[in-house]
């Protein structure tokens, strides 16, 4: 057997500096390191064109490596200063928004292209749509602690008590937030260093991850638009949990926040993966209500510190519009006909299509049984009529109900992820619908599907990019497919 070639270039686990030249789609610098060798690419997430970066080497091959950013020692020119601290979750807050932007559509359409098999992607392209709001937009954030911190100054890891994120590249290390980070709750990320100090002088430890051991492990915040109310859960493990008042607590919280807190939940975490739920662990109440009520586009959804509700609520509002203009857009083919909205989740866009189009029958599919249950609660909360909510896997659920192949007129795909299975986008595509609306998270998994879609028959008439994370790589597209 030959000997495999080595990589002239990078190897595995080496540290390098390297300056990024380039923006790929997914928020991956591009960076290239030239020599008597030639030409070899390097891709670095959540890095920009003009950054002077320090990276690790996860993943080589001839061609091309992948690596895992660990810090940026230059800025670019394109970056600006904003009062925030900066966190690992919003890499891109100093680029301005419409540079944000226009990387996000050119790398998007770039993928239509190159993996769809799209030639003429920018003829079908119809908006960007922006988040109404650009900062403070998030409904939820998870903060976790930890017994390891970060010294800047020394460029080492220190044995301290944080609470705030894990620091980029290192898992074993958190970095306390100590002021408003610019994405979620003002009032709340300025009062965090209060409540980690509150939690220190308790006495009691914080997660060690090396170690797999600690009381303190997360404390997770939902806040509600439409009430300014504040959820806590504090997640904890077992262990000495005789010596923490929760009650005490609860009361802190009230002191820190008055009216705006809904209520605290307290949840046991003994498991050593790093999750905030435990599958083996308890969530109860200790203060307060254990829900809060957000509002998208009049119609009113209850939420509980474990439902998925859209993260920037004010930009789904924007989202779900689209998607409805689109799925409205020859409003006779959905009069007396089927729509059917597979992946529903908690039935958010088939509630608002059903009150604006009374005359059609929205059947609601998803596999999560809680979700499906939140939408027939949340349907009936707003009086909305003709919906039917099943509890099913998709491609399932389209082999026993043979009775709607051919009666459709649209289809609304809302899935994970990882897209849609080759096989139940086959079922879907033999359903034999008019015209399907197709809202992705993940443009990539998108982009493999439209091919598939076109090849039987869907060309893409319209589509759209919105823009739910600011400062993130993050973008949704909405798409609509007609016959």
């Amino acid at each position: 057997m030959p000997r495999r070639e080595r990589n002239k270039f990078v190897k595995r686990g080496q540290f390098i500096e390297i300056l990024i030249e380039d923006y790929a789609f997914g928020g991956k610098g591009i960076g290239r390191i030239r020599n008597e060798h030639g030409e070899f690419v390097v891709f670095i997430p959540n890095t920009l064109p003009g950054q002077l970066v320090k990276a690790q080497v996860k993943k080589s091959s001839k061609k091309y490596a992948e690596c895992k950013l660990l810090d940026i020692i230059k800025t670019s020119d394109d970056e600006v200063d904003v009062p925030y601290q900066g966190i690992p979750g919003a890499p891109y807050i100093k680029l301005p928004l419409e540079k944000q932007l226009q990387y996000k559509k050119k790398s998007t359409l770039e993928l239509f292209k190159r993996i769809g098999k799209v030639n003429n992607i920018e003829d079908k392209f119809d908006e960007f749509v922006s988040s109404p709001n650009t900062f403070h937009y998030r409904n939820k954030m998870e903060y976790g602690f930890s017994a390891i911190g970060y010294d800047r100054v020394l460029k080492t890891d220190v044995d301290e008590f944080t609470l705030g994120f894990k620091r980029r590249g290192l898992w074993w290390c958190g970095e306390n937030l100590d002021k408003d980070s610019g994405l979620f709750d003002i009032q709340l990320e300025n009062n965090l260093n209060k409540i980690r100090s509150y939690c220190e002088q308790t006495g009691l430890a914080p997660w060690h991850g090396p170690k797999k051991e600690g009381f303190f492990r997360y404390f997770v915040v939902r806040k509600s638009y439409k009430t300014n109310k504040l959820l806590f859960n504090l997640v904890t493990t077992s262990k000495e949990l005789s010596k923490f008042n929760l009650n005490k607590f609860a009361s802190f919280l009230v002191d820190l926040f008055g009216e705006r807190v809904a209520g605290l939940l307290h949840t046991i975490n003994d498991e050593i993966g790093d999750r905030t739920i435990a599958t083996t662990g308890s969530i109860g109440l200790i203060y307060g209500e254990d829900k809060i009520v957000e509002e998208l586009l009049g119609l009113n959804f209850e939420i509980s510190m474990k439902s998925f509700f859209q993260t920037n609520p004010k930009c789904a509002e924007k989202l779900y519009n689209k998607v409805i203009d689109y799925a409205l857009e020859t409003k006779e083919a959905i009069d007396n006909s089927v729509v059917l909205d597979l992946f529903c989740g908690t039935g958010t866009i088939g509630q608002i299509l059903a009150s604006k189009a009374t005359n059609a029958k929205i059947v609601g599919v998803d596999i999560v049984a809680s979700a499906i249950e939140n939408a027939k609660e949340n349907a009936k909360r707003n009086n909305i009529n003709g919906l039917q909510f099943y509890t099913s896997d998709v491609g399932k659920f389209i082999l026993e109900h043979p009775e709607y192949k051919d009666t459709i007129g649209t289809i609304i795909l809302d899935p994970a992820r990882a897209g849609i299975a080759p096989k139940t986008l086959k079922k879907i595509i033999n359903l034999n619908a008019d015209r399907l609306v197709y809202v992705s998270c993940n443009p990539a998994t998108q982009a493999r599907d439209t091919e598939q879609l076109m090849h039987a028959g869907y060309n893409i008439k319209k589509l759209s990019l919105v823009d739910q994370f600011p400062h993130t790589a993050h973008i949704e597209t909405v798409v609509l497919f007609e016959k």
